[in-house]
């Protein structure tokens, strides 16, 4: 997916309405997950990507910082994010229990 042309979101669209239920994809560009909620706020905040699984099923909550993720709107107004991180480290990090 081509992201150059995708509008940034700024801080204040940072909040959970806007956030949960976007796709995220990593280094590769390749679709590693979706945000499932989200704790805090401002730069104190951590979003929950549900991460592998087929339809929800199966898939592994973890839990990373907000900056560590550059959240955007495409073409049609569709928030999603992108992330240094390979959907293999997400796996590997210990699984988030609210």
């Amino acid at each position: 997916m081509e992201h150059a042309n995708h509008v940034r979101l700024t801080a204040d669209e940072l909040t959970p309405a806007v956030l949960e239920g976007a796709t995220v994809y990593g280094a590769d560009d390749h679709k590693i997950g979706k945000v499932d909620h989200v704790h805090g706020s401002g730069t104190a905040t951590n979003v929950v990507i549900d991460v592998g699984g087929f339809l929800g099923i199966g898939a592994k909550p973890v839990s990373v910082p907000v900056g560590d993720l550059e959240f955007m709107r495409d073409e049609d107004g569709d928030v999603h994010a992108l992330t240094a991180w390979t959907k293999d480290q997400l796996k590997e990090m210990p699984e988030h229990r609210d």
